[in-house]
């Protein structure tokens, strides 16, 4: 007869399910004179350069000597390129090729007590990649700058069909290693995790404590099933064809999660306003009237609306990632009264003209941009979801500035229960910025 396996007990959201330290990571090259090479956090007081190579600093002689282990081997390397940068992509590959050629090979990762995984175990997808004109460029010219750092080294540059292998294993399993406000400072590969699967509508996610990977449940589960435990590879807040094509670009996989199969979600990403002002509901701007009140749908709104849509999709691919306050300002008064408030593309100019406003210290108008975005990151991101908390956080960090306590209290308190759930109650984005806050506005309150 057939052995069932052990159950094991019951999961609870916000449980920690994975803690792991990365397999191989490094610092994004535009932090190294801000941030620490070894833990990526940035100290009160500057850092210091690597007294060798020049290339990398150090918070302190601590972190210097932990990351001696590692740094040793490319040091050399980086001090012949140097002041030259490398990039990302090709420090990550020279680190996982020496890691690899030492016992990196061997090293295991346990997901649990028993189950593990090696950097064998990844998914190269090298067919895919020699199939890639875009992909295979990008490995051709990473070739170029091993085969430079290698050079006059006593360690050869493997076969090419070595490193493209490892390459494969990189990109599509590499993770963002993220600060407190979910920027990016590093890239990271965590073999563990790498046994969880993508879905849009993710039950659990990661985050980070410096370098340090934790996976927390978002929604309870009668068992604890790593076959059934899923994260999002990708931004949320992009419609599903958009969504399906970045992961089959990137990861090359088409999602069938039950969000991508969802036709409604399509279409309240994409509606357009009704124009009876009465009804004000989403409609689909092509077809000749509203499904709910039967107000007629012209040519001409059609036309508007898909000029407001391409100006808007093509102004925050503009801004990359510098928000302009102005820029934003001009989108969000095109989409008025033809884009519906939970349009994805009003929903994007919003979080950008809300960061803004935030950067340019006019606190009075972010409050506002925030009040209106909170719907809509709530609505694509999920109830649980890290951003939807620092976006309460922040909110309420301008609403109790600007004397606001009463609305501030309950913004901070939200983003309270939400972030605990995400990231743990000791995680230093809640005792040490959103903590404060909540001792400031309960004084306030009283």
């Amino acid at each position: 007869s057939r052995t069932l396996p052990k159950m094991m007990p019951k999961a609870k959201r916000g449980q920690r399910i994975l803690t792991e330290m990365p397999f191989v990571f490094v610092l994004k090259s535009k932090y190294l004179n801000t941030r620490c090479d070894h833990c990526l956090l940035e100290p009160t007081d500057k850092v210091s350069k690597c007294g060798r190579c020049m290339y990398v600093s150090y918070c302190n002689g601590n972190c210097q000597m932990q990351a001696w282990e590692y740094h040793k081997m490319e040091c050399g390397m980086l001090k012949k390129v140097f002041p030259r940068i490398v990039p990302d992509a090709a420090r990550m590959l020279c680190r996982l090729i020496l890691h690899l050629q030492g016992d990196g090979s061997s090293m295991r990762s346990y997901y649990t007590d028993q189950d593990y995984r090696k950097f064998s175990d990844l998914m190269s997808h090298a067919d895919e990649i020699k199939e890639d004109p875009n992909r295979q460029e990008h490995f051709n010219s990473l070739l170029v700058v091993l085969e430079t750092l290698f050079a006059e080294s006593n360690i050869s540059v493997p076969p090419a069909s070595e490193v493209l292998d490892i390459y494969g294993r990189l990109i599509t399993n590499g993770f963002n290693i993220l600060d407190p406000e979910m920027n990016s400072v590093g890239t990271g590969i965590y073999l563990g995790v790498s046994v969880t699967d993508h879905s849009c509508k993710p039950n659990a996610v990661a985050t980070f404590q410096g370098k340090e990977l934790r996976i927390y449940l978002t929604e309870d589960m009668p068992v604890l099933d790593w076959s059934k435990i899923f994260i999002s590879y990708i931004d949320l807040l992009n419609t599903p064809e958009l969504r399906r094509q970045d992961l089959k670009d990137n990861y090359y996989f088409l999602c069938n999660c039950v969000k991508c199969k969802n036709p409604t979600e399509a279409r309240e990403m994409n509606a357009a306003l009704c124009p009876n002002s009465n009804c004000a509901t989403g409609i689909n701007i092509e077809l000749n009237n509203c499904h709910r009140c039967g107000a007629g749908i012209t040519p001409k709104m059609r036309n508007i609306f898909n000029e407001v849509t391409a100006l808007t999709r093509i102004s925050l691919d503009s801004m990359n990632q510098v928000d302009y306050l102005d820029v934003g300002k001009v989108c969000l008064d095109k989409q008025k009264g033809v884009l519906h408030p939970l349009n994805v593309w009003h929903v994007k100019t919003l979080d950008s003209a809300f960061e803004a406003a935030i950067n340019m210290s006019k606190f009075e108008e972010a409050i506002e941009y925030g009040k209106l975005l909170l719907p809509g990151v709530l609505k694509y991101h999920g109830e649980y979801n890290p951003l939807v908390g620092l976006v309460q956080m922040k909110l309420g960090k301008m609403l109790l500035f600007c004397g606001k306590i009463r609305a501030a209290y309950k913004c901070l308190e939200d983003a309270k229960a939400l972030l605990i759930v995400t990231h743990g109650r000791e995680h230093t984005l809640l005792t040490t910025e959103l903590g404060p806050l909540i001792v400031q506005v309960h004084y306030e309150y009283k």
